[in-house]
């Protein structure tokens, strides 16, 4: 049995649903990410999830028991805000220990959870201080121990690193996410940070229009999308729109303009018109005359990005993007003709339907 439950959770306004009956199970220990674009209902989740806002339908289950009605305090969850919610006339000490005082722990208690979690997320020394004496990192950090220090069943964390700058926000998904393994708690992230989300998850549920449209790991979301929404989500990708000429025991082979391109089908069937994907990092470059070249094109853009270059090729298909890592050669100029070139298993075959 999971230790938390989604069981066909739905949130409407009006006619307008946010959250349309989902389902999620969730491990004990588990890191779950709901990854999605603005207005996708995933804080709208994490909010029913919290107790904040009540279901118009479904069930929540926490550790086989239903706390869809439950108060807020009563479900045994920490929660981390985008704004960090941070009293500014209180003390670091007495931020983190406002949920302790709600609970009526003892003074004992309450110093040594404090400066438990201080510790671990490396404010030792600083309970004396206020918020406004700070960095916005620091900021975020107490925010975090005041949402461990009531030692929650559940973490859940609403887009909290979405105010850091990018250097900082790397290093607190690392941190956070060693904080979360040493503890072995549950925790739901909302995020819209396709990299924060495949950087720190177990599992990730990408959602779309209310609905969650793909669960899987990190590495199953992003290289074996099950929607085209998914597949432009994740990451950059080369979309390619062709028509399913004949289907073989391996591969579909498709037309693309005047181009045929075998793609494995991985025991599907798929006829009629569909849409190929291919990731930057999965393009090759080869010299215009190479024989195993899938297409030919004009090198338009080169751009440096430190460790790879990405480049863009106008080819008759349309424009292709490719990443290539930085070896310490210099890649193909603009202006130049080279020959583009990717593996058969580097290819995606998706329905023109599949759009999430």
């Amino acid at each position: 049995m999971s230790f938390l439950t989604l069981d066909g959770l739905g949130k409407a306004y009006g006619d307008f649903n946010a959250v349309d009956s989902i389902n999620l199970l969730i491990e004990r220990g588990e890191f779950v990410s709901l990854l999605g674009p603005s207005g996708c209902g995933k804080t709208t989740t994490l909010q029913m999830v919290a107790g904040f806002v009540d279901p118009t339908r479904g069930r929540i289950l926490l550790n086989g028991a239903d706390i869809t009605r439950e108060r807020p305090e009563k479900r045994g969850m920490g929660i981390v805000f985008q704004s960090y919610a941070l009293f500014p006339h209180m003390t670091v000490g007495n931020n983190v220990g406002f949920g302790l005082d709600m609970r009526n722990v003892t003074r004992g208690e309450r110093a040594t959870r404090i400066a438990e979690v201080l510790e671990m997320v490396r404010l030792t020394g600083l309970d004396k201080r206020y918020p406004r004496e700070l960095s916005g990192g620091q900021r975020q950090r107490v925010a975090i121990a005041r949402a461990l220090a009531i030692q929650p069943q559940v973490l859940l964390l609403d887009e909290p690193m979405s105010n850091l700058d990018a250097k900082l926000r790397e290093d607190m998904h690392v941190e956070l996410r060693a904080i979360q393994k040493k503890l072995g708690i549950t925790t739901i992230l909302v995020t819209h940070d396709q990299v924060e989300a495949m950087t720190m998850s177990d599992r990730i549920a990408v959602m779309h229009g209310g609905r969650i449209v793909q669960t899987g790991s990190p590495f199953d979301a992003y290289e074996k999308p099950e929607s085209v929404f998914a597949s432009g989500f994740l990451g950059k990708t080369n979309a390619l729109r062709g028509t399913v000429e004949q289907m073989n025991d391996r591969c579909a082979v498709v037309r693309v303009g005047a181009n045929v391109i075998k793609v494995p089908h991985g025991g599907r069937r798929f006829e009629g018109d569909v849409q190929l994907y291919v990731r930057p990092e999965r393009v090759a470059l080869t010299d215009s005359s190479t024989a195993d070249a899938t297409l030919q094109g004009r090198v338009t853009t080169c751009l440096f990005l430190g460790n790879h270059w990405m480049l863009q090729i106008e080819t008759p298909l349309g424009t292709v993007r490719a990443s290539l890592p930085n070896l310490g050669t210099v890649p193909p100029r603009e202006g130049e003709t080279v020959g583009v070139h990717w593996s058969d298993d580097a290819v995606r075959i998706l329905a023109e339907s599949t759009h999430g």
